[in-house]
C-alpha cells in the first residue's frame, strides 16, 4: 500500500471515529422529514430576505396609496440681507392740487405769470408747481436685514394622467410578485431538505448493508480457515476471501464517511451546526407502502395556477402593463388643487411691519405636454415592447412546465417500476445466496461460487436501496413541478 493511500485511509478512519464526539455536543432525538423542513424554513437566510422583500413591497404599496390623498407641507427659512431696501433714490417733491369751484375739479397749484395769468414753464418745458409735498427718502426705506418667512401648502392631485392609479396597481402586483418569489424560494428550500434527508437515509441503509456484507464475508473466511486447517481447502482460497473481506471493509469505511458528511449537509440545510447528529424517522424505511400512485394526466391550468414561478412571470406581465400606463401619463394633462398659507416677518400686508403676518391663497395648476420631439411617445412604445417580451417569456415558461411535468411523471413511474423489479431481483439474490451457502456447506460449491452469490446479493440490496430513495426523490420533485409542495404563507 502506498504512503498516500495509507494516509487517506487513516484520515477516513479518524473522521469516522470522531463521529461520536460530534454527537455528544449535539441535540439528539428522532427527527422527521416535516421537522427538518420546518427547521430549514425557519433558519434559511435567503428565505428571510424574501420575507423582508414581501414586507418592503407592502410598505411601497401603502406609499403609492398615499398619492391619492392631499399632501401637506411646510417650508420655512431665514435670510440676512446686507442692505436696506428703498423705493426712492432721493427725497421726492410732489405737486399739489387745490379744488376749483368754477370747474368743480382739482387743479394743480402752479406758478403763474401775473400779467398773462399763464403757468410759468421750467427749463424742461413743464409747468413749475407753486407748492409741493415732500416725501423724504428715509420714509420709504425699509429694514430687511433679517427676514423670516414660511408657508404651509396643501396639494390635492385631481388628475395626473392616470399615473397614481397605475402606480397603485403596480405596487399591488409588486407585492404579489414578492410573495410568489418567497413561495418559490420556500419550495427550493424544501426540495433541498428532502434531497439531503433521503441521502442520509440512503447512506444509513447502505451502511447497514455494508455491515451485513462484511459479516457474511467474515463468516465465510472463518469457514474457509477451518477448511484449510482440515486440509480440504487451499491457502489460495483463504487469501481470495480475505482480499474480498478487506475490500468490503474499505467500502464500509467509505460509506461511514459519506454518512457523516451527508448528516453534516442535512444539518447545514436545516440551519443547525454542522456537528449536529440526530436520528431520522425514516432511517429504517424499507418500502414505499402508502405512497400514492403516479397519475398519467394532469390539468395543466391547475398546475399553472399553482406554480409560483409562473405566477411570478404572470405578475411581471401585469407590472409591465402598468408601466405602460405610467409612460402614457407623461403624454396627458395633469391637474392639481393647491392651497397655501404664507407668512413673513417683516410683512407688507398693512404697510411695512416688522412682525409676523400671513394670508391664505388657493388655486389650481394645469400642466399640458405639447411637444417633446416624440420622447414621451417612444418611452411608451418601449414599455409596450417590455410587456410583449414578458408575455413571450411566460408562454415559453408554460411550455417548459409542460415538459417538466411529463418528464417528472415519467421518471416517477419508471422509478416505481424499477423499485418493484429490484424487489424481484432481491428475492432471487436471497435465494441464490441461500443455495450457494447450503451448497458450500455440502461441499458441492466453491468459495468463488459463494462470493459471487454474496456479490450478487450485495448488488441487489444496493439497487433496491437506490430505487427506494429514487422513488422518494422523484415523488418530491414531481410535487415541486406540480406546485403541490407545502410552503409557509406567514410573511
Amino acid at each position: 500500500m502506498s504512503l498516500r493511500k495509507a494516509f487517506l485511509l487513516l484520515s477516513a478512519v479518524m473522521l469516522v471515529a470522531s463521529a461520536p464526539v460530534f454527537g455528544q455536543s449535539a441535540a439528539g432525538g428522532v427527527v422527521s422529514l416535516d421537522s427538518c423542513r420546518a427547521m430549514a424554513l425557519g433558519n434559511n437566510k435567503q428565505l428571510r430576505m424574501r420575507t423582508e422583500s414581501v414586507r418592503m413591497a407592502g410598505y411601497q404599496k401603502k406609499e403609492a396609496f398615499a398619492a391619492y390623498l392631499p399632501a401637506l407641507d411646510f417650508v420655512g427659512g431665514y435670510m440676512y440681507n446686507q442692505k436696506e431696501i428703498s423705493i426712492f433714490d432721493k427725497d421726492q417733491l410732489l405737486p399739489t392740487k387745490t379744488f376749483d369751484p368754477a370747474t368743480q375739479s382739482y387743479q394743480f397749484n402752479l406758478v403763474k405769470n401775473p400779467v398773462t395769468g399763464e403757468p410759468v414753464l421750467g427749463p424742461g418745458g413743464t409747468p413749475i408747481p407753486e407748492t409741493v409735498a415732500l416725501i423724504p427718502k428715509e420714509a420709504m426705506t425699509y429694514d430687511i436685514h433679517n427676514v423670516f418667512f414660511g408657508a404651509v401648502t396643501l396639494t390635492q392631485p385631481i388628475f395626473m394622467g392616470g399615473k397614481i392609479v397605475a402606480m397603485n396597481r403596480l405596487t399591488h402586483y409588486a407585492e404579489e410578485l414578492a410573495r410568489a418569489m418567497h413561495n418559490a424560494e420556500a419550495e427550493n428550500v424544501i426540495y433541498a431538505v428532502d434531497a439531503a434527508y433521503w441521502q442520509v437515509v440512503s447512506l444509513k441503509a447502505k451502511q447497514k448493508l455494508a455491515t451485513s456484507y462484511v459479516a457474511l464475508l467474515d463468516t465465510l473466511r472463518r469457514n474457509v480457515q477451518i477448511m484449510v486447517d482440515n486440509g480440504v481447502a487451499t491457502r489460495s482460497d483463504l487469501l481470495t476471501v480475505e482480499v474480498k473481506l478487506n475490500q468490503a471493509q474499505v467500502d464500509m469505511t467509505k460509506v461511514d464517511n459519506g454518512l457523516v458528511l451527508s448528516r453534516m449537509a442535512l444539518a447545514q440545510v436545516c440551519g443547525l451546526p454542522v456537528n449536529t447528529v440526530f436520528t431520522l424517522v425514516d432511517e429504517d424505511v424499507e418500502s414505499v407502502a402508502g405512497m400514492a400512485p403516479v397519475a398519467t394526466t394532469y390539468n395543466m391550468e391547475d398546475v399553472y395556477s399553482r406554480r409560483q414561478d409562473l405566477r411570478a412571470l404572470a405578475t411581471g406581465v401585469q407590472i409591465y402593463k402598468q408601466k405602460e400606463r405610467v409612460a402614457m401619463s407623461d403624454m396627458l394633462p395633469k391637474l392639481a388643487l393647491v392651497g397655501t398659507y404664507s407668512f413673513s416677518n417683516p410683512n407688507m400686508f398693512n404697510g411695512f411691519s416688522k412682525r409676523f403676518d400671513g394670508a391664505f391663497s388657493i388655486g389650481a395648476t394645469l400642466s399640458i405636454p405639447l411637444w417633446h420631439w416624440g420622447g414621451n411617445y417612444n418611452k411608451y412604445k418601449a414599455a409596450q415592447s417590455q410587456t410583449h417580451i414578458a408575455e413571450m417569456e411566460l408562454d415559453n415558461a408554460k411550455d417548459m412546465v409542460n415538459l417538466q411535468v411529463s418528464q417528472s411523471a415519467f421518471k416517477a413511474q419508471e422509478a416505481m417500476k424499477t423499485y418493484h423489479m429490484t424487489l424481484t431481483n432481491l428475492d432471487k439474490a436471497n435465494e441464490n445466496l441461500r443455495q450457494a451457502t447450503l451448497g458450500f456447506r455440502e461441499g458441492v460449491m466453491t468459495t468463488d461460487n459463494v462470493m459471487e452469490a454474496q456479490t450478487a446479493w450485495l448488488k441487489a440490496n444496493s439497487e433496491k436501496i437506490d430505487a427506494l430513495i429514487d422513488v422518494h426523490l422523484c415523488d418530491v420533485y414531481l410535487s415541486k413541478v406540480l406546485g403541490t409542495l407545502p410552503y409557509p404563507t406567514d410573511y
